[in-house]
């Protein structure tokens, strides 16, 4: 068991869905994350949503004219997902096990994005394993993008992976650092205790 499921008991899907619904509504800005990955890639590009959640990113970066595959552990987000957009490809797998040729679907993505503290909620110790699974399913020059939160201030749990250990997972799965990031906005990053980062294979 992740710590998400630890955390939620895998049953949050509607209630995070209503949460960012409710935000737009009010005229909060919830595209950063997809608005950064559409600045990366061009439209088109193959996108792999790794933990995908309630679709939030995914959905608007097909809006936005992307090819993309959201998959995530947890089913009562992703029937959250499949309700907001039942024509977009949702798989229910452990980001531990993910192989794309078990899906039926062919790897060779030019990006990969695993927002939304997908890192520090998974269980601890296979973090390697992920990233790894992950950077086995990019395209050559394909980049990875993870953002997370490293202090308590930025986590539902206790902090439990550092910025260090994923440059090593990363190195470890043949990527190469390109850039970090304060925010989804890509404001500079200065140490802070939230950072997204930018790997290439």
């Amino acid at each position: 068991m992740n710590r998400w499921e630890k955390l939620t008991g895998g049953t949050s899907g509607q209630d995070y869905a209503a949460r960012f619904a409710a935000l737009a509504r009010s005229g909060k800005d919830v595209h950063g994350e997809a608005r950064f990955c559409a600045a990366l890639v061009p439209v088109g590009a193959r996108v792999l949503d790794a933990g995908c959640g309630t679709g939030r990113v995914m959905i608007r970066l097909a809006e936005l004219g992307y090819d993309c595959v959201g998959v995530d552990l947890d089913a009562s987000m992703l029937k959250a997902a499949q309700k907001q957009a039942p024509g977009l490809p949702w798989f229910q797998v452990d980001l531990v096990e993910f192989e794309p040729d078990l899906l039926g679907i062919s790897g060779d993505f030019d990006l990969v994005v695993a927002a939304g503290n997908i890192f520090p909620l998974l269980a601890t110790g296979t973090e390697a394993t992920v990233v790894k699974r992950l950077a086995a399913a990019l395209g050559p020059g394909g980049l990875m993008v993870a953002g997370f939160g490293l202090d308590e201030a930025h986590l539902p749990v206790p902090p439990s992976i550092t910025l260090p250990e994923y440059d090593l997972f990363c190195a470890a799965a043949g990527l190469t650092f390109v850039d970090r990031f304060a925010t989804w906005d890509a404001d500079p990053y200065n140490g802070g205790g939230y950072a997204v980062s930018v790997h290439r294979r």
